[in-house]
């Protein structure tokens, strides 16, 4: 699913779509009506962090007019940058308060080698997760967002994840949005491809099939 160019690449004739297609029919109409998908890999993955945690609560129009202005600012993403930015500046960019400690917070952990970035692809998912919530402002859905988008990982379903649980009322002709707990019982058939199954059911929000 994972192709050496660092991409998420989900075929038609790949492993995840064979299996998703078979377990869940539903699904598999979905697949069928999306098609294939390939989707790049951050793979900075200080830039990534900084540009989830200015995303939080924010519309993907804001956070990226938001990240847009700190790049032109900063210039170059690097945790030496982010300490030395004046916090006007990110203000004046559109980062609130809370925001510019936490991505001070993950610049300093990383400069001081608290956390070791360039180890995390050699981590397990829970270990990942373990590490970047020790970072204010991260909690485990970032995590499994970075899992995701930076590592490729398989395997990962954020059953507090709202988009997600409105794409599934949707799927299955809900009458209510189902919980996390809910959630995580319809993503027991999708293992060990979850990650590939939230892909499609982000995609058909994305694409305006989720009203």
């Amino acid at each position: 699913m994972i192709t050496v160019t660092g991409q998420f690449t989900l075929t038609t004739k790949c492993d995840a779509i064979v299996s998703l297609t078979a377990t869940d029919p539903l699904l598999g109409e979905l697949i069928d009506l999306i098609g294939e998908l390939t989707l790049p890999l951050r793979d900075d993955y200080f830039a990534s962090l900084v540009r989830s945690i200015i995303g939080q609560q924010l519309s993907v129009k804001a956070a990226t007019t938001i990240w847009n202005r700190i790049v032109q600012a900063c210039g170059e993403m690097k945790p030496e940058m982010i300490l030395a930015f004046d916090e006007d500046k990110l203000r004046a960019a559109g980062v609130s308060r809370p925001k510019i400690i936490y991505v001070k917070d993950l610049a300093g952990k990383v400069s001081s080698g608290e956390v070791n970035l360039a180890r995390l692809p050699e981590m397990t998912d829970d270990e990942v997760i373990r590490t970047l919530t020790i970072i204010k402002g991260i909690g485990v859905w970032t995590a499994q967002m970075f899992l995701i988008f930076s590592l490729g990982r398989p395997d990962v379903l954020s059953i507090a994840d709202l988009g997600l649980r409105r794409a599934v009322q949707w799927l299955y002709h809900l009458d209510e949005m189902p919980g996390a707990k809910d959630l995580e019982q319809y993503g027991e058939k999708w293992r060990p491809y979850r990650s590939a199954a939230s892909l499609y059911l982000w995609e058909a929000i994305n694409r305006g099939h989720v009203r």
